[in-house]
This record gives C-alpha cells, sequence and structure tokens, in this order.
C-alpha cells in the first residue's frame, strides 16, 4: 500500500466522478480522454497551478496546506469521510519516519473487559482497526459465533465476510456488508498506511478473494459510526439490530462496538433467547474454536 500510490488512485478517482457539468464549467465539443474533470480543471477550481496540483496527484502531499485540501475536497465534492482520509494521507505524508509505525492494538485493558461483560443486554465488542474482535462480552460471541470458530489468531471480521462461505447467510444483505467492510479496512489504512498487521491483512484478502480485491481498488472509504443490520443467526434466526461504534480514546485504534434490538421487537425477542442459549454448557470456548459448531444438528433452534 505505498503511499503515493494510494494518493494517486485515491485522487483520480474521485476526480473521475465529478463531470465539468457538475463542476460548472462550460462543455466543449469533442470527445474527452479521460472521464470526469481533467487536471488542469480540477486546478483551476482549487486555485493552484496546474504544475502544483499535478505534484500532489502523483502523490507528493509533503508540505500541502490544510486550506489547498480543504480546496480540493470542495472541487472533487468529497463527503466527510473522504475528507477525512485525504487529510489522513497527508498526515502520513508529513511525518517523520520514526513516528509513522503505529502498531495495531492486540489486547484490551481489563477494565474494558469488565466494561463488555456489563452489557448485558447488547452485543457488544472491542476491535482494532485491522477489525480483529480483541474481546467481546456473551452475547457478543455467541452473535459472531462463526467469526470466532478459527483458532490461533483473533476473530477478524474481514476475514470472515470473504473467506468464510458462511458470511453470505450470516449477512442478510451481504454486499453492503462486504462494501463496508473494504471501506472501513481502506479508511484505517489511510489513518494508518505503516502498519505491517493491517497490510498483512490487506494483502491475504486481496490474494484469496477477488470479492474483496474488486472492491478495494474502487478506494471507496466511509464511517462506520451507527446503523442498522440485518443478520441471520443459525441459532436464533432473523436479527434487526442498530449497533453504534465508539472510538476508545483512551485507547487509540480501539472501537467498542454494540448492536441492541428495538425494544418490544422479534428481533429482542431473538436476542434474548441467543442470550439464554449462550448460557447453556453447550456454548463454551472449547465448542466455538470447532468450526462445524455453529450449524450443527444439535444446535437449539
Amino acid at each position: 500500500m505505498g503511499l503515493e500510490n494510494e494518493v494517486r488512485d485515491f485522487l483520480t478517482s474521485r476526480r473521475a466522478r465529478i463531470t465539468p457539468d457538475d463542476a460548472g464549467l462550460p462543455a466543449y465539443g469533442g470527445i474527452r480522454r479521460v472521464p470526469g474533470l481533467r487536471r488542469e480543471e480540477v486546478a483551476l477550481l482549487a486555485g493552484v497551478s496546474v504544475d502544483y496540483y499535478n505534484r500532489l496527484e502523483r502523490g507528493r502531499l509533503r508540505g500541502v496546506s490544510e486550506h489547498v485540501l480543504d480546496s480540493i475536497a470542495r472541487v472533487l465534492r468529497l463527503d466527510e469521510a473522504e475528507h477525512a482520509h485525504l487529510r489522513d494521507l497527508a498526515r502520513a505524508a508529513n511525518t517523520t519516519p520514526a513516528r509513522r509505525r503505529r502498531a495495531t492494538p492486540r489486547g484490551v485493558r481489563p477494565a474494558l473487559q469488565q466494561l463488555l461483560d456489563a452489557m448485558t443486554e447488547a452485543a457488544a465488542g472491542i476491535l482494532n482497526d485491522r477489525m480483529d474482535i480483541l474481546a467481546a462480552n456473551r452475547l457478543g460471541r455467541a452473535l459472531y459465533a462463526g467469526a470466532f470458530s478459527e483458532s490461533g489468531r483473533p476473530a477478524n471480521l474481514a476475514r470472515f465476510a470473504f473467506l468464510d462461505p458462511r458470511s453470505t447467510d450470516f449477512y442478510a444483505d451481504w454486499e453492503t456488508a462486504a462494501d463496508d467492510t473494504v471501506a472501513i479496512l481502506r479508511s484505517a489504512a489511510g489513518g494508518n498506511p505503516y502498519d505491517r498487521d493491517l497490510s498483512d491483512l490487506i494483502g491475504e484478502l486481496s490474494t484469496r478473494s477477488e470479492d474483496f480485491r474488486s472492491r478495494w481498488a474502487a478506494h471507496d472509504v466511509r464511517f462506520h459510526r451507527t446503523g442498522t443490520k440485518k443478520l441471520h443467526h443459525a441459532v436464533v434466526g432473523d436479527l434487526t439490530l442498530s449497533f453504534e461504534a465508539l472510538d476508545l480514546g483512551s485507547d487509540p485504534g480501539l472501537t467498542l462496538l454494540a448492536y441492541t434490538a428495538e425494544a418490544g421487537s422479534t428481533s429482542e425477542d431473538a436476542l434474548r433467547m441467543l442470550a439464554s442459549w449462550a448460557a447453556t454448557e453447550r456454548y463454551s470456548r472449547r465448542t466455538l474454536s470447532r468450526r462445524d459448531q455453529w450449524y450443527s444438528a444439535d444446535a437449539p433452534r
């Protein structure tokens, strides 16, 4: 994930979305050789020289000002997540090599696990930037039992989405879930482009999944802070859950993700049933380590 290549491809892909008409430019006759705006048109609208914008689009963001970044974001109509991604890339380009590498957190403080365990009516977990589930409460482990079934390394929601065929049944709208997963990883890569663990994960997914590879090439980014997910759990059936994703300011790189069901809904009943199932002896860490247990014939339904 070379930083200059990332900057070039991101700006080129965003520029291709904007037509001269969108930008309020006159359309002249003839066939345009490139989709969207030309570089010189972006430079004109952003108030910088063509040479300077060409340098930026070649990935050379070192020394670029916030004002110029904001102008380019305005011209390219970047949304909040895309604007933040561009700022992250510029920040990485202007950071000294000794400070560039920030390791992905691999564990959580005991107090955070206590917090999760106290959340008895929500399925909750703590994730790092590469979507490893580093800690979860009992209901969270039950909800994502399929992701936890792989032993030897932390459960990873990106690896589950693209490398485990059961994910297409678990996510009622797998296409959207897959798009969101890649966009989250792309945002993380912009904020921490020198993270070796994250690069290794992206390389693994790119090698093993055409679905991931095609989405990664789109350079889409987005925030994943709140929303609704429709899931199909093999034990309790269909669930429609609201989620909140909260960055943990005291633990940079960690996010608290919690799912709840609407009061009085069938999903609330299903979530309670899942909690009861999780509390039985049948549900244990040893059980979860067996990949086929989530869909075993004797699991209660």
